[in-house]
């Protein structure tokens, strides 16, 4: 197993394989190929046995599977104990881990205790056929350069990668796949922190940019706070969620959960409708990969008209309640 690359497929509470590894799954089978092992995903939760046929049917040639009371919410420590055990036996060439929450805080740790690197935030992977390395691209320099690394020395290759940045394959049903099941326990006493309670609501919403399939977005240009309850109404009528750059969120108009970019989510919906976004790299660097992006802006020369399908001439105070109110009518 030495030349596999393993995938983490994370789960919540319920047992559910997130998004961010079965996306990894698509890249990783051909990473995996060119390293000549398995493409293995790594499942550590509690009753994980949807998250564990999700996994297969989205590509996982085997399967690592370690279940436990203890693994049904996420702690560092229950977490990354499994993981690097589970390592230190089977010895991967390399490792995907999704950039979430969870993600960022169990990569760093894992690495940390086997001793090798981490290259975090991934935005692209390939396979480095020269060095037989894995190469990481990242942004540097507040997304102004992108960072090409690899890792020659150290095994495994780890790296967290953005959500959103790949697409999940065609699943494919009923395929088979080796499951090995794991025992790996941790006593309640070495688990340092523990949740009390999980709020689902950010400042009286819930947003999960990550897995929307329309985005309605707003930029400085939309002029106000106030502006982002008629984009709403426009993603409301979409099936969709509010974006924002980090403009608005620096300036207190939106919380930071609703933050496309850079420093903020990336995400690859179906549709974005960039509303008064100029379209600064560190915007662009998050939401390029969606399907069809819709740019409204007032100015002409907007660098968001570059990567824009369709671009929109106009105030967007006058263009979006009218958008809105003619996919009303389409609707009914």
């Amino acid at each position: 197993m030495a030349k596999d690359l393993w995938v983490f497929i994370e789960t919540d509470s319920e047992g559910n394989a997130k998004n961010a590894g079965l996306e990894l799954l698509n890249p990783g089978k051909s990473l995996a190929a060119a390293q000549g092992g398995r493409l293995t995903g790594i499942i550590i939760g509690y009753h994980a046995n949807t998250a564990a046929e999700a996994a297969i049917a989205y590509g996982a040639d085997a399967l690592i599977l370690v279940e436990g009371e203890e693994y049904k919410q996420y702690t560092t420590d229950a977490y990354a104990n499994a993981f690097s055990q589970l390592i230190e036996k089977y010895h991967p060439e390399s490792i995907l881990i999704g950039a979430t929450v969870n993600g960022r805080d169990l990569a760093p740790r894992v690495a940390s205790r086997i001793k090798t690197g981490l290259t975090a935030d991934c935005t692209s992977l390939e396979y480095d056929e020269e060095s037989g390395n894995i190469a990481w691209t990242r942004p540097a320099f507040g997304g102004n350069l992108m960072a090409r690394i690899l890792c020659p020395n150290h095994r495994p290759q780890i790296g967290t990668v953005r959500p959103g940045v790949f697409k999940k394959a065609e699943p494919v049903l009923n395929r088979k796949a080796e499951i090995i099941h794991e025992t790996i326990h941790i006593s309640a006493e070495e688990i340092r922190t523990h949740i009390l309670e999980t709020i689902r609501e950010t400042a009286g919403e819930l947003v999960n940019l990550e897995e929307a399939d329309v985005i309605v977005a707003g930029g400085r240009g939309i002029g106000g706070p106030e502006a982002f309850k008629m984009l709403k109404k426009l993603a409301d009528v979409l099936g969709g969620v509010v974006g924002s750059s980090r403009a608005c969120v620096d300036a207190d108009w939106i919380p930071h959960a609703h933050q496309v970019g850079q420093t903020g989510k990336t995400v690859a919906p179906t549709l974005y409708i960039a509303c008064g976004i100029s379209g600064a790299i560190q915007h662009l660097a998050g939401m390029s990969g969606s399907k069809v992006i819709v740019a409204i802006n007032k100015d002409p020369d907007a660098p968001i008209f570059d990567v824009a399908d369709y671009g929109i001439v106009g105030d967007v105070h006058e263009i979006v309640p009218a958008l809105t109110e003619e996919i009303k009518k389409m609707k009914n």
